[in-house]
């Protein structure tokens, strides 16, 4: 006797995609010219698809070797040593498991990024004490002349030309501070970068292990969020916690060089305001404060935006952590005096 499919529902809006992924399997689990005595099929797979649903894996080799992303390749290379060790390389841990391109990706923007702050701002540093050196001297030479003078008018003089190249001298101090304020900012996001690298390479690790069937709790992951990249590290989505790492190191630290270069140049207005500046000068400290301002603000907002993503991601992460996992699908014909099938959907 054929006895009506049961299952049991709690969302309708998924029911239609599962209900057809779930008659695919059942007409693939139907034997083909069976016989009384070879189409009972034991029920233990059929109790182990139903009752584990809560475990990290299923021990079904056809379930648990799926892919947990679209993205992932299949490779044999599941050393953790190896992926650690090699981690430390830019892009190393992801050449191990062979996602070329990925790898390949972060190895020139580290090694982009590090020629910037080792090399180029390091000529940039030199080229600025380059050009202030003859300034200096004859900063010095003009000095010295005015205390030599023995007139007013050769004394305004000398101080007239002396405070020129004063102000040449600011002027290429303000770009070496500016450029002081970018290294630290670049090298802050260099090793954000390297983080993301080597989690992301220990996703990939993890992943390669198998698919995973567990359901994560929104409520711990939104909790563990509460600290930066613990929801992430609960939901076992690594390499997000490694971007989140990159966005918050690389923000908080362009908040503090930003709001150092605020600092020195309300120093440097300070100074000016007790010596009759000109409005030209003025103006341009008020320029730059007001530039490096916006910027530690948009950095500030910047990373309060990240952190409550990240809480929010986490969140939902572990919401739909089992929504395309196999074992909401079980189906179990046998024949043994007529044909019973049985359907169980869970939600």
């Amino acid at each position: 006797m054929l006895h009506p499919l049961h299952f049991t529902q709690s969302h309708p809006n998924k029911v239609l995609i599962r209900f057809c992924i779930a008659a695919l399997c059942l007409l693939a689990a139907l034997p083909t010219n069976a016989t009384e005595t070879d189409t009972t099929i034991s029920p233990t797979k059929t109790s182990l698809l139903l009752t584990n649903q809560n475990t990290r894996q299923t021990g079904i080799p056809s379930i648990d070797t799926l892919k947990a992303h679209e993205w992932d390749i299949q490779t044999n290379r599941k050393s953790l040593a190896a992926t650690l060790s090699l981690g430390l390389i830019p892009g190393g841990s992801q050449y191990y498991s062979e996602h070329y391109i990925r790898g390949a990706f972060l190895t020139v923007i580290e090694l982009g990024l590090a020629y910037e702050v080792f090399i180029i701002k390091k000529q940039q540093q030199n080229k600025r004490i380059q050009l202030a050196k003859p300034l200096r001297d004859s900063l010095s030479f003009y000095s010295n002349a005015m205390n030599r003078a023995s007139d007013l008018d050769s004394f305004s003089y000398y101080h007239s030309i002396r405070e020129q190249y004063g102000e040449s001298i600011r002027r290429i101090n303000d770009k070496k501070i500016e450029e002081e304020d970018l290294r630290k900012a670049e090298t802050a996001w260099l090793i954000g970068l390297h983080l993301y690298g080597y989690l992301d390479g220990l996703g990939i690790w993890w992943h390669n292990q198998g698919r995973k069937h567990s359901q994560k709790s929104p409520i711990k992951a939104a909790t563990f969020a509460i600290l930066p990249g613990m929801g992430q590290i609960y939901n076992q989505e690594f390499g997000k916690a490694g971007l989140l790492y990159m966005g918050l190191i690389g923000a908080i630290t362009s908040i503090n060089t930003s709001q150092s270069v605020v600092q020195y140049y309300l120093e440097r207005r300070r100074i000016l305001k007790e010596n009759a500046p000109t409005p030209e000068k003025l103006e341009y400290l008020n320029e730059r404060i007001t530039f490096y301002r916006k910027n530690r603000n948009q950095y500030i907002w910047g990373s309060i935006l990240i952190y409550l993503y990240s809480v929010g991601d986490a969140f939902v992460d572990a919401m739909m952590s089992d929504f395309d996992s196999p074992l909401y699908f079980a189906a179990s014909p046998t024949l043994n005096k007529g044909f019973q099938a049985t359907l169980q959907i869970d939600f």
